[in-house]
């Protein structure tokens, strides 16, 4: 098998798993995990560039005109995270998944509002499905399913910024996290001087899981890097549905999360839109199809 798959299915594993490493530290804050997860990953971030000897091209290509962009980047990514983290502990992990199965979905979408792309009719149909999905859990929940949606826009947009920015993955979430640094250190001294803070507080196995957050967010990144580099685009696509397979299905057999009959069928239609989404992504890129004619043409 292709190494660049292997990176890949390894990347989105671990991805998968995040909810049970989360659900480990439960009775934490989730503003206080998604501080360290911020703080380690920066510092594991920086300890890569440094050892790889990339330093200097860091530094070089990381410049003060980015911020701007990085800062909007950052903010996307700190508030994903802490939703997320928040979720998982609050038993919302099968509506977590949700967000990630139509977040490819949102992207699209995104990129036809503010990139001006423009969609095939069979990209439509897989939209407009997803859409529907979406409104018939609305109205079976009782609710909107704010939780998918949120994580799904907020991770959509940081990719359309991410799109945007002129640094590559390992630069640039060094240059978020290095943007979040300065409020995660001080809203752990806050929590501490009142007396809540968790770190060394907890337990020696709490602490450690505090400190690997930082592993746990950079190894899967810098394989899908890896992978992003030596596989086909639709290869990628593919994969990513990995993450939010795995993370459902942790949600409902192993912490008995509700899943009935009428999140099934809107569940069902989330996922009918993904196969028909695959199918006509994979297709268009095996074939080559004719462009259609501009309006106006013929």
């Amino acid at each position: 098998m292709n190494k660049g798959i292997l990176y890949g299915i390894g990347a989105y594993a671990l991805w998968g798993f995040f909810p049970i490493y989360w659900k480990l530290l439960h009775g934490i804050p989730a503003t206080q995990l998604i501080s360290h997860r911020i703080i380690w990953s920066f510092i594991l971030l920086v300890l890569i560039i440094l050892f790889t000897g990339q330093w200097a091209e860091f530094r070089a290509t990381a410049r003060f005109n980015t911020l701007r962009i990085y800062t909007f980047a950052a903010l996307l990514i700190g508030g994903n995270w802490l939703l997320y983290v928040w979720a998982v502990n609050a038993n919302f992990i099968v509506e977590t998944s949700l967000g990630y199965f139509i977040n490819p979905l949102i992207s699209v979408l995104l990129g036809v509002i503010f990139l001006r792309e423009r969609l095939r009719i069979g990209q439509w149909i897989p939209v407009l499905l997803a859409a529907l999905g979406v409104t018939y859990l609305t109205f079976t929940y009782g609710r909107l399913p704010y939780i998918a949606l949120a994580l799904a826009f907020s991770f959509g947009t940081y990719g359309l910024v991410k799109k945007l920015s002129p640094l590559g993955s390992l630069y640039g979430l060094t240059v978020e996290t290095g943007i979040l640094l300065i409020p995660a250190i001080g809203y752990l001294i806050f929590a501490e001087a009142n007396g809540d803070g968790a770190f060394l507080h907890t337990g020696l196995t709490s602490t450690l899981l505090m400190v690997g957050a930082g592993v746990v967010t950079t190894i899967p990144l810098l394989l899908f890097a890896s992978a992003a580099r030596s596989v086909s685009l639709w290869v990628v696509g593919l994969l990513q549905y990995i993450a939010p397979t795995i993370q459902f299905l942790i949600g409902v057999f192993i912490y008995k999360e509700e899943f009935n009959h009428n999140q099934l069928i809107g569940f069902g239609m989330v996922w009918t839109a993904l196969v028909i989404f695959l199918v006509e992504n994979y297709l268009a890129n095996r074939v080559p199809v004719e462009p259609l004619p501009e309006i106006g043409e013929g």
